[in-house]
């Protein structure tokens, strides 16, 4: 009966240091995931909207700030940086590089962090307004449709007949691990 009351004492122990370090995990990864948002809040009220135009024959460079997104409705503002790779994300919204500028007729593909940047994307709704600011102009997107594909679908980077803006980003967003899936929002370009 001693040694019964002694294992129900441990393994109680046990699970209570396990759920307690968990915790503290979470909140780490929730402070960590505030102050990213944050700096790159900072960043973006610092930047100026390049002077040169991106969509020349020139080549960008991965991790070159090209331009800003805005999206009203979740209040967010962050800088577009050329690629899509892991050390660019880390600086703000990536553009597939190959996919055309934004603002250009065709399917412009933009991926961000579903714990970082685009932390509220299943917000938007069908009518809500993405801007994109970069050094050839200021394009606002209308919000066609949202969708949830699987993340090998290539579908979302397909070409266009229209200026299209598509964002991605990993879900579910508050999956732990790599997501198998993919949150897509559509938006058709509405004023240059």
């Amino acid at each position: 009966m001693r040694i019964m009351k002694r294992s129900i004492l441990v393994l109680a122990t046990a699970i209570f240091t396990i759920g307690g370090v968990s915790t503290g995990v979470a909140l780490v990864q929730i402070y960590q995931m505030d102050n990213f948002q944050k700096s790159l809040s900072i960043e973006t009220l610092r930047l100026k909207t390049p002077q040169h135009s991106v969509s020349k024959f020139a080549p960008i460079k991965l991790g070159e700030i090209i331009g800003i997104i805005s999206i009203p409705k979740l209040s967010v503002e962050y800088p577009i940086v050329q690629g899509t790779d892991n050390e660019s994300l880390k600086h703000g919204v990536g553009h597939y590089v190959d996919s055309v500028m934004p603002g250009v007729k065709d399917n412009s593909v933009l991926s961000g962090h579903r714990d970082s940047v685009f932390s509220k994307l299943g917000q938007l709704k069908a009518g809500d307004l993405v801007i994109v600011q970069t050094g050839d102009g200021r394009f606002t997107y209308l919000v066609r449709t949202t969708r949830i594909v699987m993340a090998d679908d290539r579908t979302v980077i397909v070409p266009t007949p229209t200026a299209v803006l598509t964002l991605s980003t990993c879900y579910p967003f508050h999956y732990i691990g790599s997501a198998p899936k993919r949150f897509i929002v559509s938006a058709d370009l509405i004023t240059q």
